[in-house]
């Protein structure tokens, strides 16, 4: 072989020897990031268990003691009262069980009955053990499916007098007309007023694994929902709503090899109505994207994929306190009970 052709061949090593580098550098370059292994074992060891959306672990913020769930209110409920005969005494909690509908719905409206407890002095739903005597059925007068129209409140109608033919009691009901108008005035509140906000985290350079987001958002006291691909940020009391929710691709979640998994994006969503203001959940939104989004080298954008700057997070925090005033005024602040309901 000459000089030339050894030359050559050294050259030709060189280039692709260059070439398998590259490709093996692009490689790397462009494959998810991974979490952290010790980090990873480390957030194993502490992680807080899995809890579905509506049941949390309480965080490490002081608890407030969680509100009773309610009885049913006439602002937002329509409520017919049930006699039951003054000869026949009180009804049992069995009774009054078997006696119920099977469903709890009219139409898209929850439906409910409550008897009022000899021994608590309390409304309650009925209770095995209990004597109760007189009850009070009601239909939900608006949610995120609408005004309860004619046709629900039928329904309400023929299931409280199938529950009253069962245990001896009268029924007296509003109004439809009246009630029905007044379902349509709330509705058109709550619609006014109806606010979730979005962000969307998108990746400026490597994609992300699951494994990554999970160990980032960790960090920023996430916890893993009852859903793949969801992750929340629990309330500070047990048994409420998440202050917000983080979701990624729930089939990458699901993947037979979830490292292999490339993301470009994450979001995080806010239900104002059902979140306590107390809980500062924008102010912790906003917090929790920038975080995210400098830690995992991302950036914070709509739902349009527009970058989110400093000052216009802060118009909106001023438009939500101006929400969360109305709502309060009107009796729903966000985060009670009554304003759960309505906003579901």
């Amino acid at each position: 072989m000459s000089t030339l052709q050894i030359g050559l061949a050294v050259v030709g090593g060189l280039v692709l020897a260059g070439v398998v580098a590259h490709g093996a550098w692009t490689s790397r370059k462009n494959a998810p990031r991974q979490a952290d292994a010790d980090a990873s074992q480390e957030a194993n060891q502490e992680q807080e268990p899995t809890f579905s959306d509506s049941d949390f672990s309480a965080s490490a913020m002081p608890l407030p003691t969680p509100l009773r769930k309610p009885a049913m209110d006439s602002l937002i409920d329509v409520i017919a009262s049930l006699a039951l005969d003054p000869h026949a005494g009180p009804v049992s909690g069995e009774a009054a069980i078997a006696a119920l509908p099977a469903t709890r719905r009219a139409g898209t409206k929850p439906f409910a009955v409550e008897g009022f407890n000899l021994q608590s002095q309390h409304w309650e739903s009925p209770q095995a053990g209990q004597r109760y005597s007189s009850f009070q059925a009601g239909v939900q007068l608006a949610n995120r499916s609408g005004a309860l129209n004619e046709i629900e409140y039928s329904e309400f109608v023929v299931k409280t007098q199938a529950f009253c033919d069962l245990i001896g009691a009268t029924p007296e009901f509003p109004e439809m007309l009246d009630e029905v108008a007044r379902a349509r005035e709330l509705d058109q509140f709550a619609s006014a007023h109806d606010a979730q906000l979005g962000f969307t985290i998108r990746a400026r350079n490597a994609s992300w694994s699951p494994g990554y987001i999970q160990q980032n958002a960790a960090r920023q006291g996430f916890v893993a929902g009852a859903i793949p691909g969801r992750m929340v940020l629990p309330a500070s009391s047990e048994g409420l709503p998440p202050v917000l929710v983080l979701g990624f691709d729930s089939q990458a979640a699901l993947a037979d090899d979830p490292a292999q998994s490339a993301m470009r994006e994450i979001s995080l969503h806010l239900d104002v109505a059902q979140v306590a203001r107390a809980e500062h959940p924008f102010e912790r939104m906003r917090d929790a994207a920038f975080a995210l989004a400098h830690d995992m080298e991302g950036v914070v954008t709509d739902d349009h994929g527009q970058p989110l700057a400093a000052q216009t997070m802060d118009v909106i925090g001023s438009e939500l306190e101006q929400l969360y005033n109305t709502l309060e005024q009107r009796d729903l602040a966000a985060g009670t009970p009554l304003a759960r309901r309505l906003f579901s």
